[in-house]
């Protein structure tokens, strides 16, 4: 799977349903690029499009079960992960991580605002 299809689950499972546009945009991708991307994400069984009950005009795409799964299974491996590589470091260099962790989560928040824009 593409880092740009992973990222889109991401979002999706984050922020919920979102237009194309806004996907396209958040990514950091074409219009015409992300719904190239969900077609094939859709084929997958991984997103469905749904209509908007606030505007009939607009088609959202939603994550499905199987998108959602995966996600959880891939943020699972990253913890595994961090959880091999912290287990390697020093007990001064663990304290220094914890440390850090809040000026870490604010990161992560300027982030993701930036990423995602306005919610839906």
């Amino acid at each position: 799977m593409s880092l740009t299809s992973a990222a889109t689950l991401a979002t999706l499972d984050r922020t919920g349903p979102r237009r194309i546009t806004d996907l396209a945009a958040v990514e950091g991708v074409t219009q015409p690029a992300m719904t190239a991307l969900v077609r094939v994400m859709e084929e997958s069984g991984l997103v469905e499009r749904r209509g908007d009950a606030s505007d009939r005009r607009v088609t959202l795409v939603c994550l499905t079960e199987a998108g959602a799964s995966y996600v959880r299974t891939r943020r699972q491996a990253g913890v595994h992960a961090f959880e091999r590589l912290i287990g390697g470091l020093t007990g001064d260099e663990v304290e220094a991580l914890v440390a850090a962790l809040p000026a870490l989560k604010h990161l992560a928040e300027l982030e993701s605002q930036d990423r995602e824009g306005p919610k839906q």
